[in-house]
């Protein structure tokens, strides 16, 4: 409760000192519109944000979805396998480098611009989050847990479903944690580049406030 009424706290400061701010220095509303002004809007336009604003969860949640799975599959082969793994992740390190905005163009002109290119670039701005954190947690099994499991005659796929990944789920909610903030990113990225629907599409709206 008490973190609650904080953050309530620090949201009624922040937007009175928006309000004041804009009111005190006269900021013309097309450089920074007032919150007042943003609701006002906001509401006028509610039912085109709100269709646009379905488009863009759904790219958001398959792009979630696909990329946790991609990214959990591609840890537990690694952690099967030092050579795979001597062999992937170094390419995975590497495809960070490259900006996000610079695959975005990409991806359009490959996938269009419908959907499947604003899920496509969730898929990527998440995927290596997730395998790196499962990843690391299934790594960090304690040895003489997986030796003892051996002991018992446990095999590889035995030793990694009933213990090394159970272990790492922790590892595998942190990576969780960080998809969640990416994804939207990811999708809204690929809707700035090109779109036909979803909130980048309204956000023109903007202009009018």
């Amino acid at each position: 409760m008490n973190k609650i009424s904080y953050l309530a706290g620090v949201t009624v400061f922040g937007l009175t000192v928006w309000q004041g701010t804009v009111w005190i220095a006269g900021v013309p509303h097309f450089i920074l519109p007032s919150p007042w002004r943003v609701a006002q809007v906001g509401w006028e336009n509610r039912v085109l944000i709100g269709e646009n604003a379905l488009v863009t969860g759904f790219e958001v949640a398959m792009g979630l979805v696909l990329g946790v799975l991609l990214g959990a599959v591609t840890a537990v082969q690694l952690a099967r396998s030092d050579r795979l793994y001597r062999l992937v992740m170094p390419l995975l390190v590497f495809t960070q480098a490259v900006p996000v905005f610079a695959l975005a163009p990409i991806l359009t002109l490959w996938l269009g611009y419908g959907m499947a290119s604003k899920v496509m670039m969730a898929i990527l701005i998440i995927y290596f989050p997730v395998t790196s954190a499962f990843y690391d947690g299934l790594t960090r099994v304690p040895q003489d847990v997986t030796d003892m499991a051996r002991t018992m005659n446990g095999t590889n796929w035995q030793v990694m479903w009933r213990i090394r990944i159970p272990h790492a789920l922790p590892s595998l909610a942190t990576g969780l944690k960080l998809a969640a903030v990416y994804a939207p990113l990811g999708a809204v990225i690929g809707e700035w580049v090109g779109a036909s629907r979803g909130l980048e599409v309204v956000a023109g709206i903007r202009t009018s406030c």
